[in-house]
């Protein structure tokens, strides 16, 4: 079995985290992003999202699409990016949009 190309893509930024120093013990906002045609199409989705680990924000850029960035309080693991992500697809996909990928910020240890 292959892997996807989102699959890949968050296998290599994980890489390059754990070579960056990243905390993969402590749980992360991770922030996910799509891109929609419309506003009421990404509010939709943003509407799916209720509860004490998520946030939502909208921004319309300036080509007129929309961006959905949603962030989730989680453990940066592969299984639960992919999980997540793949769910977010479910939502996105049907309604026209599409999605971006995904990062979180990355704290450095003070001196």
């Amino acid at each position: 079995m292959s892997m996807s190309a989102s699959e890949s893509n968050s296998s290599s930024l994980l890489q390059r985290m754990k070579e960056g120093g990243f905390d993969f013990a402590r749980i992360h906002a991770i922030e996910f992003y799509a891109i929609f045609p419309d506003e009421e199409r990404a509010r939709l989705v943003a509407q799916s999202f209720r509860g004490e680990s998520l946030n939502t924000q909208i921004n319309q850029r300036c080509e007129g699409v929309w961006h959905l960035q949603v962030s989730k309080v989680m453990y940066a693991s592969h299984a639960g990016i992919d999980d997540f992500e793949q769910g977010l697809e479910t939502l996105v996909v049907p309604l026209g949009g599409r999605l971006e990928g995904w990062g979180v910020i990355q704290e450095h240890a003070r001196l």
